[in-house]
């Protein structure tokens, strides 16, 4: 028998358990509350009150992050507090699943006294049982701490047991709202990033967006996008959360990100420094600490990695399988927003070295769409027709050439019902008042699939 705990007799006697009305009261009372916060504050109050304790506390199990939680209700607000489930007199109820009468709290050496040192109140004598659901599954543990006359005893316990069995359905239902209710805002945030992923092309910005979302999303303290460099075979980040204007580069095959981009597989790790495969001179250079890492492939439509998304530190646990489902439902999103964002990069490039020869011409060079506005024009072809942009450009054909060039509209009224190139030499023409001989060609400009573009 441990030092101040008190073994619960199986039979010695049978021990008063509260009236069907008292039941029914604390029914009545939690059916009321708004939300599971309020929910553990009455049934907290109530236990206290009827059995005649200083203080207690309700803990539900957090089977993702393997932690005991409970909520505080303050006015409009409420706070959450989290230990390990093994922790202390609650964690031993809980993984026990027995019921626990302590006499003397610090002459047990399960009890945890940083708690009284962080808070400033002596913990005396400790009555603690296992919280069940309806299905007989341990959801948490209830306390009650220091009896106000006398020791807690057997009709202490079995008066707090009934207690929270009565109100375990409550909690239930409410972590079923909250679970939903979660869900739902997750969803909402999951469109909201899609939507703004898909409306950036600018892939600065795009990838700012896209690492602020995933480390609050997945509550975490940093997340880091890497892509790789197929010249040098490197990865590399332009942004990344704490980095600063510092980027990050490394061989393709080295470290965590390395070994999920060569292998294509998600790798979901608790403890960073214990897995052979984590570099930790990423570490060393930025001054961060690594402890739990989630690494998952980027990877486009066509099947090719082009990089691996990797999240940093999950607070108040490990990543969850939640986590990896939500992490590659934003990955899939981010492939199509880095492809997007790559492409209008490529057809930008295309653009300015397409304006870079035109304007290097000599001969000038006017567009015109296919509705005959011209769209248009270099700076050559400014200089010949003795014309201002804003004199030229989104004018309509005949309104720009007149009647003194009528010839003109009539050579391309050819060309579009030909859709043949027409070349006319030694023309006259006047442009600013002034006559000119000019050689005129006249190019159709058609798509890949022969639709006319003007």
């Amino acid at each position: 028998m441990r030092p101040g705990a008190k073994l619960v007799p199986a039979k010695a006697r049978k021990p008063k358990r509260p009236a069907t009305k008292t039941l029914l009261a604390v029914s009545n009372r939690v059916a009321v509350a708004r939300n599971l916060a309020e929910a553990l504050d009455t049934v907290v109050h109530l236990a206290t009150t009827m059995i005649g304790a200083e203080t207690g506390s309700i803990f539900l199990n957090d089977s993702s992050t393997g932690e005991l939680y409970t909520r505080i209700a303050k006015e409009k607000f409420s706070h959450e507090i989290r230990m390990t489930n093994t922790v202390g007199i609650a964690g031993h109820g809980f993984t026990s699943g027995k019921s626990l009468i302590i006499d003397d709290a610090y002459a047990d050496p399960r009890f945890n006294r940083a708690v009284d040192s962080q808070t400033g109140f002596t913990t005396n004598n400790i009555l603690c049982v296992p919280v069940y659901n309806l299905n007989g599954e341990k959801i948490g543990v209830a306390e009650l701490l220091n009896k106000k006359n006398g020791r807690f005893n057997e009709d202490d316990l079995s008066f707090l047991d009934a207690i929270v069995r009565q109100a375990a359905i409550f909690f239930e239902s409410h972590r079923v709202v909250e679970t939903m209710e979660r869900a739902r805002q997750q969803e909402l945030q999951f469109l909201n990033f899609v939507s703004e992923i898909s409306s950036e092309l600018q892939l600065g910005p795009l990838l700012q967006k896209l690492i602020t979302a995933i480390s609050q999303m997945l509550n975490a303290e940093r997340s880091t996008l890497f892509i790789n460099d197929e010249k040098s075979n490197e990865l590399y980040t332009v942004v990344g959360e704490g980095l600063g204007s510092t980027q990050i580069r490394f061989p393709n095959n080295v470290g965590i990100a390395g070994t999920v981009f060569t292998s294509g597989q998600t790798i979901n790790i608790l403890y960073a420094y214990a897995d052979l495969r984590f570099n930790p001179s990423v570490d060393r250079r930025t001054g961060f600490f690594t402890r739990s890492i989630l690494c998952i492939p980027v990877i486009t439509k066509d099947g090719k990695t082009i990089g691996v998304t990797q999240v940093l530190n999950k607070r108040g646990g490990a990543f969850t399988d939640e986590d990896e489902a939500r992490l590659r439902a934003f990955t899939s999103q981010i492939s199509i927003g880095l492809e997007n964002a790559k492409l209008f990069d490529e057809v930008q490039t295309i653009k300015n070295y397409n304006e870079g020869i035109l304007e290097s011409m000599s001969s000038g060079v006017i567009t015109l769409n296919e509705e005959g506005v011209i769209v248009t024009c270099n700076s050559a072809g400014l200089r010949i027709t003795k014309a201002k942009p804003e004199d030229i450009l989104h004018k309509p054909t005949r309104e720009f050439f007149g009647e003194a060039n009528g010839w003109i509209i009539d050579r391309l009224k050819k060309v579009e019902e030909s859709l043949a190139q027409d070349i006319t030499m030694g023309a006259q023409a006047t442009f600013g008042g002034e006559m000119m001989s000019v050689n005129l060609t006249i190019q159709p400009l058609q798509d890949a699939h022969n639709k006319k573009l003007g």
